[in-house]
């Protein structure tokens, strides 16, 4: 018997290759893995059914029109993004095909700006949601839609959105885990090579790239200083000083450029920072605390879970270098 889930892709002009690519790969991995009886069933859907061009220029053809698509259950109905989603977002005819489809689907998901489409066929209206970061105050004009701009993906009930191009890949991840369980998941990350299978809380970007924006000099000399010096005293009152400014003009000129406090920017670059030492080295998690300047295991699971969705030991044995042996807190 077949038991895999439909899920039907929509694609049109303009679209972003990897957007249907990466999700499509993941599932058919997960389906390959499952023995080929479960699993998923890939349906590409474009309108008209017509053959489509991505924005590399490579084309893919249609299995069936986006208005007959398909026939029987659908699992989930997942559109992608690209540069052709603004076009596609203001084309009433694909958008009643859009909301058609939904409707006929357990669950409804984007990925990048696919999120647009949804948005505009009003499938999103009391939804948080998440895209592309460069879109983000776009889909926010949207009423009713509670954007969530810096995640890798969101699910909110029966919806689900992710950010740009390669955050496809995590989102199908996740579909996996929860159809399938977080073994699954795994498994096709590391078929797929993937190099860390990111929740859906953390940033689009990483710490240490969100502080390169910085216009006053003093705060870009002191973002290039910081990871460096992770197991320091980093309270505010010396990060001031170190920049020559008040504590209090300080706080604010670092909120205003760099988009957060300097204790959440801090520990998000100490969570990095513990990371890649839980991927790459034996250490215990009590000396990867003390080494990133946490102090004390709690801290760091604390932090862990707050940003990572996860503990520091399953984090090491998921993603730990294979010659990184198993240590223990």
């Amino acid at each position: 018997m077949d038991a895999r889930r439909t899920v039907v892709l929509v694609a049109y002009d303009g679209f972003q290759l990897l957007d249907l690519a990466g999700p499509s790969d993941v599932l058919a991995t997960a389906t390959t893995l499952l023995g080929g009886h479960d699993g998923y069933r890939l349906v590409v859907a474009t309108p008209g059914g017509a053959t489509v061009a991505s924005t590399s220029g490579v084309r893919t053809a249609a299995d069936v029109a986006l208005a007959d698509a398909p026939a029987g259950p659908v699992h989930t109905a997942l559109v992608v993004g690209g540069a052709g989603s603004r076009p596609a977002a203001a084309d009433p005819a694909l958008l009643a095909q859009v909301r058609a489809l939904s409707a006929a689907a357990e669950r409804t998901a984007s990925v990048c700006t696919g999120a647009l489409v949804l948005a505009a066929a009003g499938l999103l209206d009391g939804y948080r949601a998440t895209t592309h970061w460069a879109w983000c105050d776009h889909l926010a004009r949207t009423p009713g839609v509670d954007v969530e701009p810096d995640r890798i993906h969101v699910h909110d009930r029966d919806r689900w959105t992710s950010a740009g191009v390669t955050a496809g890949i995590d989102l199908a991840l996740a579909l996996v885990e929860a159809d399938h369980g977080p073994d699954l998941a795994h498994e096709v990350a590391r078929w797929l090579v993937v190099f860390a299978r990111r929740p859906g809380g953390q940033a689009q970007f990483s710490a240490q790239l969100r502080g390169q924006d910085a216009h006053d000099p003093r705060l870009r000399d002191l973002l290039r200083w910081l990871p460096d010096h992770l197991d320091g005293d980093l309270a505010v009152a010396r990060l001031a000083a170190r920049a020559g400014m008040s504590p209090r003009t300080f706080a604010r000129a670092f909120r205003a450029q760099v988009g957060t406090t300097p204790a959440a920017h801090v520990e998000a670059l100490r969570v990095e920072a513990a990371r890649r030492l839980l991927e790459t080295t034996d250490l215990t998690v009590a000396a990867v605390a003390r080494a990133v300047g946490l102090g004390r295991p709690e801290t760091l699971h604390r932090a862990f879970s707050r940003r990572v969705g996860t503990t520091p030991d399953r984090y090491r044995q998921h993603h730990a270098h294979p010659t990184t042996t198993g240590a223990t807190p």
